[in-house]
């Protein structure tokens, strides 16, 4: 090869990042929506949950102009978290949370279910012993789990149930003290997502050097809860998608960082009790959440600095602040 060619394969590789970058979809969400949770449907449109709007937007893979298919404070939806499309069933699942600097009023959290063609209330169910309904996912069964982010445990709901009851309680899915609501308890566990495996993979809300993982037996119990180790420490993974593969998708919001450029999209395999790690995207602000569509990591940035690191003397908080969706292709296993 020529110094000519080599310099070119260099370069190359310096600058994929980039360009793959430049070259990713986005699409936009509405203004001063601060998202939280995001979902695919199967026709590959998008529901992403407001954390300040207490509101759902689908979005169409199309680019063109989003449209709230719940709207703003339906069923006492205030702060949108955890989003899930139930397609066998026509329901969008949502957890609401109660921590404020909502538009809408504040009302204690719950799991609430809305029609997924037209956004109606479906129903209401709250979270035994005051509990914080952060996030959820689907095994195959369509059974739901639920993180608790005010106990250490993981709920249930089993499909066509009608009630959330614990699943795990284990004071290994408790995490550090490190964040404190007005219920004076700490929050505990964050994401969630099911494993081909059948086992339930959990985050802790505190940046912490390893993901937990629960066993499921077959007849669905909960067994052992065992920690994945990683090489670094894991910036406050706030969301995580388990691939068919076996890899997992971490979206580390970095929340509780010291600025607002910290987050980054991180793709992790497990071997054993640990977890190898390879960067896709960094430098992000607050990306809460993604989802893996179309071979591509989609994933928003979701900016709560401007809501709650604001000090009296900051002024109102901004009006017009600019959302969207981005994404960057999904490395081939390797």
């Amino acid at each position: 090869m020529s110094p000519l060619s080599r310099l070119a394969a260099v370069l190359a590789l310096v600058l994929a990042p980039a360009a793959a970058l430049a070259q990713s979809a986005v699409l936009p969400l509405p203004a001063d929506w601060y998202p939280e949770s995001i979902a695919v449907a199967a026709d590959g449109s998008f529901l992403v949950g407001s954390w300040r709007r207490g509101a759902v937007a689908r979005v169409l893979p199309d680019g063109g102009a989003p449209q709230v298919l719940v709207p703003p404070g339906s069923q006492g939806l205030a702060n949108a978290q955890g989003v899930l499309v139930d397609a066998a069933r026509g329901t969008l699942w949502v957890c609401s949370g109660d921590i404020g600097f909502t538009v809408v009023p504040s009302t204690p959290s719950a799991l609430l279910r809305f029609d997924l063609a037209t956004g109606a209330p479906r129903g209401r169910l709250p979270l035994p012993d005051d509990g914080y309904c952060n996030d959820l996912a689907q095994d195959a069964h369509g059974d739901l789990y639920v993180t608790d982010s005010r106990h250490p445990r993981v709920l249930r709901l089993a499909a066509g149930g009608d009630a959330l009851a614990v699943w795990k309680d284990d004071p290994l899915l408790g995490g550090a003290p490190v964040l404190r609501d007005r219920h004076g308890a700490y929050l505990g566990l964050n994401g969630i997502a099911v494993a081909p495996s059948g086992d339930v993979i959990v985050s802790l809300v505190d940046a912490s050097p390893a993901l937990l993982r629960i066993a499921r037996t077959s007849d669905g119990r909960a067994g052992a809860v065992a920690r994945l180790v990683a090489p670094r420490r894991l910036d406050n993974v706030d969301a995580l998608r388990a691939l068919p593969d076996g890899r997992l998708v971490l979206f580390e919001s970095d929340a509780f960082g010291s600025g607002p450029y910290g987050g980054r999209i991180t793709l992790a395999r497990i071997d054993g009790d640990r977890l190898a790690l390879r960067t896709l995207v960094a430098g992000l602000n607050d990306p809460s959440s993604g989802v893996v569509s179309g071979g591509r990591v989609w994933f928003i940035e979701s900016k709560y600095g401007l809501l709650t690191h604001r000090k009296p003397a900051d002024g109102p908080i901004p009006a017009g602040v600019p959302f969207d969706l981005q994404s960057v292709p999904l490395p081939a296993d390797s």
